[in-house]
C-alpha cells in the first residue's frame, strides 16, 4: 500500500473540480475527507467492486450520512467513455478506445490468459508519447499530457464491468500508450489503487511496468514499497540497432537503463524482463540474438540474478515500414538465444486484426476527427 499523503496534489482532469474518487486508497480518502476509515473502504469498495458511478444514490440512511454528504461535495466517480471495443476474430482480445473528460482518447487492450476467465488489462499512462520509438505508432501521435491516476485506474474499472460473469482481472501490464517512468508517480499512485483490498484487490506481482529506459524512474519504483515486476524494452543489444529505433538511447544509454535495472534486482530481488519486439528483417538476424543472449549473461554475472527474456513478434501498423518477422525467422532467433541458457519466452502477440498494437485505435481515431 501507498502512503497515505500522495507525492502529487489530487488534482482532477476535465471539467469537474471535484476528485475522482479512483485516483485515492481508504487512507488518503479518510484523511483528506475528515471520515472514518471505515467509511472510506466501504465508499471505494463500492466504487471498484460493485461498480457504484453515481455517489447520490449512495447516501445511507444511518449515522453515516453526514460523513457521506461531506465526501459527495468534494468527490465523485470519474469516467472514461467507451468510444469503440474491437473484439479480434483471431483470439480473445478485445481492444478499447476510451475517451477522457478532456476529450483526449486512450486504449487499453483486455488479454486473455489460459485459465478461461482469467484476463490481463494493458493500460495507457500518458495520452500518446514523446519518445518517438520508430516502431510504435503511440510515439507518431507525439505526446498530450499525462493521465491522471484515476484515469489509469477507470481503464481496468471499464474493462471489468464488461467481463463474463464469473471472470475477473488477473493482472495488469503497463504497456499501453505512453512512457509509464515518465509519469511515474501517477503511476505508483495508480498502482496503489489497484492492489488495495478495497480497489480492483490486484496482487503486485501480477502488474508489470515496462519502460523503453528511464533510469530515474526505475530507481524511483525501487524506492517505492510497491512490489511490481519491471520490464525494460530492449529492442537491440547492439548500440546503432537500438539507438535507430528507439532515440531514449540517446539520452539514456542502455548500459545506464541496464545499471539501475540491477539496483530494483538488489532492492526487490526480482528478475526484470528483458523484452524485444522482434522486426523482421531488422533485429532478427543470429548477431542479434548472440548479442541479446551476452547481454543477459551480463546482466546475471554483475547482479546474481538471470534477467527473463521476453521475445515480441511485431504487429504492423497502417502505413508502416516495418513487417512481422517470418516464423522460420522466429525459430532460428529463440533456438539461437536458448543456447545461452537464460529463460526465453516467445510470447504471443495477438489482436493483430483489431489494431492491437498500441496507438493504432488512436491515430484511426484522430484521422477521422481530423478530416471531418
Amino acid at each position: 500500500m501507498i502512503p497515505a499523503t500522495p507525492s502529487e496534489p489530487l488534482v482532477p482532469s476535465g471539467r469537474d473540480a471535484r476528485i475522482a474518487l479512483q485516483g485515492l486508497v481508504p487512507e488518503q480518502l479518510a484523511a483528506d475527507a475528515g471520515v472514518s476509515l471505515n467509511t472510506a473502504r466501504k465508499l471505494l469498495a463500492a466504487v471498484h467492486q460493485r461498480g457504484l458511478d453515481d455517489l447520490g444514490g449512495h447516501v445511507p440512511k444511518n449515522a453515516l450520512r453526514a460523513e457521506m454528504e461531506r465526501v459527495f461535495r468534494r468527490y465523485r466517480v470519474g469516467r472514461l467513455e467507451v468510444v469503440t471495443r474491437e473484439a479480434s476474430r483471431l483470439d480473445p482480445f478485445v481492444k478499447y478506445l476510451l475517451r477522457c473528460e478532456d476529450g483526449a482518447v486512450i486504449e487499453a487492450v483486455r488479454i486473455p490468459l489460459q485459465k478461461p476467465g482469467r484476463f490481463v488489462v494493458c493500460v495507457s499512462s500518458q495520452v500518446g508519447c514523446a519518445l518517438g520509438c520508430r516502431f510504435c505508432a503511440t510515439g507518431k501521435l507525439g505526446l498530450s499530457r499525462n493521465l491522471e491516476a484515476w484515469e489509469i485506474v477507470e481503464q481496468v474499472r471499464a474493462i471489468r464491468r464488461e467481463l463474463p460473469a464469473g471472470a475477473r482481472v488477473h493482472g495488469v501490464v503497463f504497456q499501453g500508450m505512453g512512457e509509464p517512468l515518465a509519469n511515474v508517480d501517477r503511476v505508483m499512485q495508480a498502482i496503489g489503487v489497484m492492489h488495495d483490498p478495497c480497489g480492483q484487490a490486484i496482487e503486485q506481482r501480477a502488474i508489470t511496468v515496462s519502460t523503453a529506459g528511464v533510469p530515474g524512474g526505475i530507481r524511483k519504483l525501487a524506492a517505492s514499497r510497491l512490489r511490481v515486476r519491471l520490464g525494460v524494452s530492449i529492442a537491440s543489444a547492439r548500440h546503432d540497432v537500438r539507438r535507430s529505433l528507439l532515440p531514449i538511447d540517446e539520452q539514456n544509454p542502455l548500459a545506464e537503463v541496464l545499471e539501475a535495472a540491477g539496483e530494483y534486482v538488489r532492492t526487490r530481488g526480482d528478475a526484470p524482463m528483458l523484452a524485444m519486439t522482434l522486426l523482421g528483417g531488422v533485429n532478427t538476424s543470429l548477431e542479434e540474438a548472440d548479442a541479446f543472449g551476452a547481454l543477459a549473461v551480463a546482466f546475471r554475472e554483475r547482479f546474481g540474478v538471470t534477467p527473463r527474456l521476453s521475445l515480441v513478434p511485431y504487429n504492423p501498423s497502417e502505413h508502416d515500414r516495418f513487417v512481422r518477422p517470418a516464423d522460420d525467422e522466429l525459430g532460428a532467433f529463440h533456438d539461437r538465444l536458448s543456447r545461452f541458457g537464460v529463460p526465453v519466452v516467445r510470447r504471443y502477440s495477438g489482436g493483430g486484426d483489431v489494431g492491437a498494437a498500441c496507438g493504432q485505435l488512436v491515430g484511426r481515431e484522430n484521422g477521422r476527427v481530423s478530416s471531418k
